[in-house]
């Protein structure tokens, strides 16, 4: 993984549920997994690499961010938990 502001520690059972292990983790994937799921589904469904792999949404996500630079950096599109229109009204 790439020291810098490319990344970003991801808790894999969030620290309200009781987490404490952490990894390394590209920041714009860090970004994508909070904004695809809540605190209490990750803790339940995704507490590991493993499972959040095999989730549809992000095997299509990985596929696309694969084909970025290193240390590539950006927030997601759509408006989400991290999204730049978050609070915006429409």
């Amino acid at each position: 993984m790439i020291a810098g502001p490319s990344v970003d520690r991801h808790h894999w059972r969030p620290k309200s549920q009781g987490g404490t292990e952490t990894e390394w983790l590209h920041r714009v994937c860090h970004r994508m997994i909070h904004r695809l799921f809540d605190e209490a589904t990750l803790a339940r469904d995704y507490d590991s690499p493993a499972k959040l792999l095999a989730h549809p949404d992000i095997i299509k996500f990985v596929k696309w961010v694969r084909k970025k630079p290193d240390d590539y950096v950006d927030w997601p599109e759509s408006a989400g938990r991290y999204g730049r229109n978050r609070g915006k009204r429409r």
